[in-house]
């Protein structure tokens, strides 16, 4: 049992800071809570099915596809809705909801027969599987927790040593200071905001196929939940913080859904109890005692 939790626990941290990093590094650069971040999530999940089942596109370029594509669709979002009305973090709020829930109807207009709330299945990227340290962990996993882990790592390395991850620094810690330097915030807030919706998509993909779930129009609130839950844990605009909060949640996740009478149907509340017990004592979290980029 310790060696699932250990294993299990590793592997559904890495997909979820992959879920979380784009929240917070939006919220970092931008000051934006985006609700249509879970909305994300589910159209990556929606157009990896539409490539690669009705397109009959290779599983592999199908994720590449749905992935530019959403981040497209992300940076039209921001440009259109996000960007006239950016200085009101409420009304951003209402804004974002709202295109997530354009975005569940479009889905179920096009994907649901008679707009019903209907399971679809996902092509699974890989089969097969192989034994760690006793655990028996399917290729599917094994592929979303290397693919994930090596984006956080390049991503880190591209926040920290490219000259448009300073200009995201820069402007995570003074907006107008930054516009004073000459960087464009306009174009850097729709870059973000793109980056940000691709890492979503992604871990739509990686998520449910890893787990072996279907995908479903309303599938978008549980991700926002959990991404809520990690960086409010780790501290609004750290990425520090949301990589640590996202092992946290995963792994207090597997300890309910192990070692709890009842733990499947629990397990989904445990990232709602740490986020509370966090507010409780840490409001700001663990590494909020102001937002930074690092």
């Amino acid at each position: 049992m310790l060696e699932d939790l250990i294993v299990n626990g590793a592997m559904l941290g890495a997909l979820y800071a992959l879920l979380a990093l784009g929240f917070t590094l939006i919220y970092g650069v931008a000051k934006i809570l985006n609700l249509s971040h879970g909305a994300f999530y589910m159209l990556g999940a929606y157009l990896f099915y539409a490539f690669a089942t009705m397109a009959q596109l290779e599983p592999f370029l199908a994720l590449i596809l749905a992935i530019i594509l959403v981040g497209f669709i992300g940076a039209i979002i921001y440009r259109l809705f996000v960007s006239p009305i950016i200085e009101s973090e409420v009304i951003v709020m209402v804004v974002t909801l709202g295109a997530a829930l354009i975005l569940q109807y479009l889905v179920m207009m096009l994907f649901a027969k008679g707009g019903a709330i209907e399971h679809t299945p996902l092509p699974r990227l890989l089969s097969g599987g192989l034994y760690f340290i006793g655990v028996w962990m399917p290729l599917p996993k094994i592929l979303a927790f290397a693919v994930s882990f090596s984006l956080l790592a390049m991503l880190w390395i591209f926040i920290s040593k490219s000259k448009t991850g300073g200009a995201m620094r820069a402007m995570a810690q003074d907006r107008e200071a930054a516009m004073l330097m000459g960087i464009n915030t306009e174009r850097l807030c729709m870059l973000t905001m793109a980056l940000s919706a691709t890492l979503a998509a992604l871990a739509g993909v990686l998520i449910p196929t890893s787990m072996y779930t279907d995908a479903k129009p309303d599938m978008w609130m549980e991700p926002l939940i959990i991404s809520f839950a990690v960086v409010i844990l780790g501290g609004l605009g750290s990425i520090k913080g949301s990589l640590v909060g996202a092992f946290i949640i995963a792994y207090a996740e597997q300890f309910v859904l192990l070692f709890l009478v009842g733990g499947e149907s629990l397990s989904g509340t445990a990232s709602l109890a740490v986020m509370v017990l966090v507010l409780l004592l840490r409001p700001k979290g663990l590494f909020g005692k102001r937002v930074e980029m690092e």
